[in-house]
């Protein structure tokens, strides 16, 4: 069992969120520094927690790593990416251009997508130009969440498709209007990344049958993508020292089972295995223990768990939703900590109790449907699909327009309906489109990873401006939205986290963000709790006792309702398996 093995110049590290991409990549890094190399770590996720694991307060320029020689780190932050992007393509019109049209364009780069733009354009900055990083030698990417990897892999082919169309001179003026300048640079970007003597893709699993289903989809887009340097790294394995405890005995065959039905094509890539870590990996010494597993400090025998106060589980919760018998109930938090099945669970215990109930998502990588398995009478489910949302809503568009314009005219407007800001509109209506429902039965949703999250909530101003770009109509469930958002009575928002360190300060901030729009959460679910399992496996006990300071800080100082999950030794699949959750 070891880390993975890095001899290219750049590295990725991609995959399913919550699987140990930061800790992996950070790990790494510390190797190869402690073994005198210069090295550069980039997060490049709006959710990033580089700063907590690696213990430095990190900025968008490379910060030293206290402790450890020829460690450096930097956040690529989406937000200060988007004012400087916003600043360098406004700047030279002060002063030159009447105000009311310098507050056009501010408004123009106010989007979601200036924000994606921005961030990938600092990106390329670091991969697609050598001299960017040419103190290091090597540079290793912790990349987002993989839905939204992929997209910001894929932006620079819709974005040169989408100049090289530009002729009628509409294009999408604010974000896209710099990238004309910026080609070459992508195309050095996209280059370097199918350059398999230069870059290499760790694609991070857990053991288990979702993450595995994530990994094989992403391993197949970046194959497509002309991207094949990859190894694959399971993080987290646990194998139970002796039998006989029942959740060692599960966790020990549901990873194997796992294991046993990837495809092939996972199978055969380069692979390392990290074993399971009982005290979590955030900061230099847990690090060098995730390097090094066989340094870390044997448990002794736990006869019993801690004793602890828990709170109670999810069915009282439940049953206080069901009494108002209509509404919206969403899942939030970091990847990887039990959205999908948390709604799936929620939504089936409703549905069971003679509600209609609509269980929908708007994380492209999620499975709800994969949760659920089997119809349950008065449940529905779907997804926002980007790519249907899309064409409905230019043929929409291009509908109402095609009695006002002229040929020239449609033609410009089709130019514009090609650019990538088209997809947050129309997510960003079918969103709002679903939460409506709420208000004549159940929805539940389970929304995409804490960063994307936030910049759907905050697109509802820009939105309206785009919306007006393209000649479209403000439909009434986007008006209603923010206020529906903000109403307790309608609108139920349970932030789902592990009592870790580093889940735990994610969903932190994501009230904290949440507290800035006006939206107060309902309640927390602690999911998956070793403490709370009745196992008395010595490492997995260890990982119960490192549980304690997290339930208490969220039970006594962050929430206002809190319930509590244990690990269960029967997956939480399946209308039975997904009701024993709540029970």
């Amino acid at each position: 069992m070891a880390l993975p093995e890095l001899r290219t110049r750049h590295a990725f590290f991609t995959g399913k969120g919550g699987v140990g991409k930061t800790s992996l990549s950070c790990a790494s890094g510390l190797a190869m520094a402690e073994a005198g190399q210069r090295v550069l770590i980039v997060s490049t996720d709006p959710a990033s927690n580089l700063d907590e694991v690696l213990g430095t307060a990190l900025s968008q320029t490379p910060t030293a790593i206290p402790g450890v020689a020829g460690l450096f780190a930097l956040n690529i932050d989406p937000e200060a990416a988007a004012r400087d992007y916003r600043e360098r393509m406004v700047g030279p019109y002060r002063g030159v251009l009447p105000a009311a049209a310098i507050q056009s364009m501010e408004e123009q780069f106010s989007g979601a997508c200036t924000i994606e733009i921005a961030a990938f354009d600092e990106f390329s900055k670091l991969l697609g130009d050598p001299a960017a990083t040419r103190d290091f030698d090597h540079v290793i990417f912790d990349t987002a969440p993989t839905g939204h990897t992929l997209r910001l892999l894929t932006l620079p082919s819709a974005w040169d498709e989408f100049i090289a169309s530009s002729t009628g001179g509409a294009s999408c003026l604010g974000p896209l209007a710099g990238l004309q300048k910026q080609k070459a640079l992508y195309a050095a970007t996209v280059k370097r990344l199918a350059d398999s003597e230069e870059t290499s893709v760790i694609l991070v699993s857990r053991p288990d049958a979702s993450a595995l289903r994530e990994a094989e989809r992403t391993r197949s887009e970046l194959a497509d993508l002309g991207v094949r340097n990859i190894q694959l790294t399971i993080n987290g394995l646990f194998v139970a020292a002796t039998p006989g405890d029942v959740i060692a005995d599960a966790m020990t065959r549901r990873a194997a089972d796992a294991l046993a039905g990837m495809p092939a094509t996972l199978s055969g890539l380069p692979g390392s295995t990290i074993p399971f870590l009982p005290r979590g990996t955030v900061g230099i010494e847990a690090l060098r223990v995730m390097a090094r597993p066989e340094t870390a400090i044997k448990p002794g025998f736990a006869d019993a768990a801690p004793q602890t106060r828990l709170p109670p589980g999810l069915q009282r919760m439940v049953e206080e939703i069901a009494a108002s018998r209509r509404g919206v109930i969403m899942t939030m938090g970091k990847g990887g900590v039990g959205k999908t099945t948390i709604a799936a669970a929620i939504a089936v215990a409703l549905a069971k109790r003679g509600h209609p109930v609509l269980l929908s998502t708007t994380d492209p990588a999620a499975h709800v449907d994969a949760a659920v398995e089997e119809a349950v009478t008065g449940l529905r489910v779907t997804r926002i699909d980007p790519a249907l949302e899309v064409l409905q809503y230019t043929d929409e568009v291009l509908k109402k327009a095609g009695d006002t314009l002229d040929a020239a005219g449609r033609a410009m407007l089709e130019e514009d309906l090609r650019s990538p800001c088209t997809e947050e509109i129309a997510v960003f209506r079918a969103f709002a489109r679903t939460v409506d429902e709420g208000k004549d039965g159940f929805v539940v949703l389970d929304t995409a990873p804490t960063g994307h999250t936030i910049l759907l909530l905050d697109a509802a101003e820009a939105y309206h401006r785009e919306v007006m770009r393209t000649q479209g109509d403000m439909p009434e469930s986007v008006r209603q939205l923010l206020p529906r958002l903000r109403d307790p009575d309608y609108t139920r928002t349970l932030i789902v986290t592990l009592a870790e360190a580093t889940p735990v300060h994610e969903a932190e901030r994501l009230q904290d963000d949440l507290a800035r729009a006006g939206v107060k959460p309902y309640a927390w679910v602690i999911n998956q709790s070793l403490l709370a399992s009745g196992t008395h496996d010595p490492l997995l006990s260890e990982r119960g006792a490192y549980e304690v300071p997290y339930i208490h800080r969220v039970l006594d100082e962050l929430a206002e309702r809190c319930a509590l999950i244990p690990w269960l030794a029967e997956a939480p699949t399946g209308t039975q398996g997904l009701s024993k959750l709540i029970q």
